[in-house]
């Protein structure tokens, strides 16, 4: 539709260009010629300062898409490492279940065990035992001996029934520890995976965006050359105009200087000829005079008189005319207050409530990133909504330096640390925000100290 558009506008100026009114003068052509060269050097001024804007924001979305690369680089390694993860700790769970079952299976070998001990001390002690040993006539040297062997036998298998109970709940403990950590990884997968389908579909709207500005960028280049050649051909046709009225206005004086020559030369003749007429009628009046003065000569006696004669010579008249001729032409980020003991005091009054992707409420449901930024809020800090993000915020520590109130950020997930190497965070949709007591349950990316 743009380029229709720029298409229609610049067959117009094409045609006021080249459409005259025929009985305009050169002068009127000219300038109508010269207002559609304004026309046309505006037109092209328009397209190259829009050409300019395009370029700069091609330039600028080039810059996003450059970045958002970068961020889907990272997402997508990311998202790999923390499949790798819940691989080992998928194999660490078996590994533990094993040992559950080896565990459970030596427990029932004990079992056994102790069952025919049990059998035969009941069988062979007791009240009626030690009757028996002692109505024997064994001397007392056996009868403690005997004694000392039964006591021994229950010592043993309360050991063994005591070290086998520790053993099941170390290894439970363990297994659900393992459960928990596996649960917290896949809960980062997921929102890894989220924002890297996120960052590839604003990186498609990006270059589409990017791809409209250079096809329009385009389509200006063609207008701009398409509105050099008009210029080109409204310049010559400038020129040319310019030209003729040069000639015309040569032609027009070469015409006027014709005339005056004419008019002087028909003024000299007129001027000889009055002059001629005025010697022929002198010549006229003295032959006449001439005439009578001989007849009064011979009616009286002659004598000798002197006559005079005045001649009068006509003033000669001339003629005066203007030579001159004329002719017309024309030129052409925000901070809070608190204390990182604070912080830990606010944050674990939500364990328990729901863990929620993609949200920010402490009781209705938050993710990692959104708890960490509601819980900050709460003091007067901005933080950003991005697990990736809040690795950038404040100034890094080390994990051996971490102190209650620092971030935690781990690959896709992140948490408050609240001492002794434990953390609160929004863990997962089974588990919601809790405690966690091992902090180093993964790899440890940053420790970042807002306060």
């Amino acid at each position: 539709m743009r380029k229709k558009f720029l298409a229609l506008s610049l067959a117009v100026i094409v045609s006021a260009a080249q459409v005259m009114t025929v009985s305009a003068s050169k002068q009127e052509q000219l300038q109508q010629q010269r207002a559609a060269q304004a026309e046309t050097s505006a037109q092209l001024d328009n397209a190259k300062a829009e050409i300019d804007d395009l370029e700069t924001k091609k330039n600028q979305i080039t810059g996003e898409i450059d970045d958002l690369d970068a961020q889907l680089v990272v997402t997508m390694a990311s998202v790999e490492n923390l499949k790798n993860e819940i691989a080992e700790k998928q194999t660490e769970i078996e590994d533990t279940q094993k040992k559950l079952s080896n565990a459970q299976a030596e427990e029932d070998e004990q079992y056994e065990q102790m069952k025919k001990r049990i059998k035969f001390l009941y069988e062979s002690g007791g009240d009626n035992g030690w009757a028996a040993l002692i109505l024997e006539g064994k001397d007392l040297s056996s009868i403690l001996n005997q004694a000392e062997y039964t006591q021994k036998l229950y010592k043993y298998d309360r050991e063994c029934l005591q070290e086998y109970m520790d053993l099941v709940q170390q290894v439970t403990d363990y297994s659900n520890q393992l459960a928990d950590e596996k649960a917290d990884l896949e809960a980062s997968e997921a929102e890894q995976e989220a924002q890297q389908q996120s960052l590839e579909e604003m990186l498609e709207q990006k270059k589409a965006v990017s791809d409209d500005y250079e096809n329009q960028i385009a389509d200006l280049n063609d207008m701009a050359a398409q509105y050099n050649a008009v210029l080109a051909e409204q310049n010559a046709k400038i020129q040319q105009i310019q030209e003729e009225i040069v000639a015309e206005e040569a032609a027009k004086a070469a015409e006027e200087a014709r005339k005056a020559e004419e008019a002087r030369q028909a003024a000299e003749a007129a001027e000889a000829a009055r002059q001629a007429e005025a010697a022929r009628q002198a010549e006229a009046e003295a032959a006449a005079s001439s005439a009578a003065n001989n007849t009064t000569t011979a009616g009286n006696t002659p004598s000798s008189t002197g006559s005079s004669t005045t001649t009068t010579t006509p003033s000669n008249g001339g003629s005066s005319y203007d030579d001159s001729s004329s002719s017309d032409t024309s030129s052409s980020g925000s901070t809070g207050s608190a204390t990182g003991s604070a912080i830990v005091s606010y944050a674990t009054q939500f364990i328990g409530n729901p863990y929620v992707w993609g949200g920010t409420s402490l009781t209705n449901g938050a993710d990692c990133s959104g708890f960490i930024m509601s819980v900050y809020a709460h003091f007067g800090y901005s933080l950003p909504h991005s697990s990736s993000a809040l690795r950038s915020v404040g100034r890094g520590v080390s994990y051996a330096e971490a102190q209650p109130g620092d971030i935690i950020c781990y690959s896709g997930h992140v948490a408050i640390y609240i001492g002794g190497g434990a953390i609160v965070h929004a863990s997962n949709e089974r588990d919601g925000i809790k405690i966690s007591s091992n902090a180093a349950y993964t790899t440890i990316l940053a420790v970042r100290r807002v306060v």
